[in-house]
């Protein structure tokens, strides 16, 4: 198998940590390896790409929606959210998938198995990709109440819409979020606040959550942000970003080998490479 991802600037990226480990794990002989790329170069990079008879890449940051003309299908999730994070080849065809919302919903549940049903009250902090797909992903499970609260609240609003067949949701800012936080049973945080350099940072105060309310945040380094910290203070319950990173990966490694993988089986030492153990 010869697999790879391509974004920039990708040169600390654990996907080839991950994915090398799947290879292992299912004894395919095989590689996955970086293809880092500026924008001026990706139309060439993604021809180059092509042309050495990979059987796949992921696409990361800031390529996930300018990749699409590249691409000659698009599975359901991927065209509705109007962005790629894997792509197979097939005959000398590229076929584009999301496994971002996915790969979070996995994650979440197999963490907290009553985090998702029609009677959950969710709210998602941001409104950029990763809580574009996590939307999507979330709405598919049947949650009916899903609210989203960003800096823009057109932005939010526009992001629902989208979905308004789908959903009874509400656009809110930062402060009335922060101000009915007692509502929700799970809070979802997609910016990237708490990321280094700014890892003090939160996009909201947490004083208003109650006890045992789900608090997740994509950020996965540092894996226990102070906005996860300041969740555990108040009773919360944790979920960690890294769970994502490894089931979405795990969901692309199935589309391009067929070979399922217990996420479980890699969690610890996976979380040993990101403590750096």
């Amino acid at each position: 198998m010869k697999l790879g991802l391509i974004g920039y600037p990708i040169a600390h990226s654990l996907s080839p940590w991950i994915h090398n480990q799947l290879l292992d794990r299912h004894e395919m002989t095989g590689a996955y390896q970086l293809y880092e790329c500026e924008t001026d170069r990706f139309a060439n990079k993604v021809e180059e790409i092509k042309a050495e008879n990979i059987n796949g890449f992921n696409v990361t940051v800031p390529y996930k929606e300018q990749v699409l003309p590249y691409l000659d299908e698009l599975d359901e999730a991927a065209r509705f959210l109007g962005a790629v994070n894997t792509v197979k080849v097939v005959n000398g065809r590229l076929i584009g998938y999301n496994t971002d919302g996915i790969g979070y919903v996995a994650s979440l549940v197999d963490r907290y198995a009553d985090a998702v049903d029609r009677s959950k009250r969710v709210l998602i902090l941001g409104s950029g990709g990763a809580a574009r797909g996590i939307f999507h992903a979330i709405v598919k499970q049947g949650v009916g109440k899903i609210d989203l609260a960003n800096r823009t609240i057109e932005k939010a609003q526009k992001l629902i819409d989208d979905f308004a067949a789908h959903s009874v949701s509400e656009a809110l800012s930062l402060q009335e979020a922060e101000d009915n936080l007692a509502q929700y049973d799970l809070i979802i945080q997609t910016t990237s606040v708490g990321m280094a350099p700014n890892q003090e940072q939160t996009p909201i105060s947490l004083s208003g959550i109650t006890k045992d309310t789900i608090v997740s945040d994509i950020v996965y380094r540092p894996m226990k942000t102070d906005f996860l910290k300041e969740a555990e203070e108040k009773g919360a319950r944790l979920h960690y970003g890294h769970g994502m990173l490894l089931h979405q990966a795990i969901y692309a490694f199935q589309i391009w080998t067929g070979k399922s993988t217990d996420a479980s089986v890699m969690m610890e030492a996976f979380e040993h490479k990101l403590k750096g153990v």
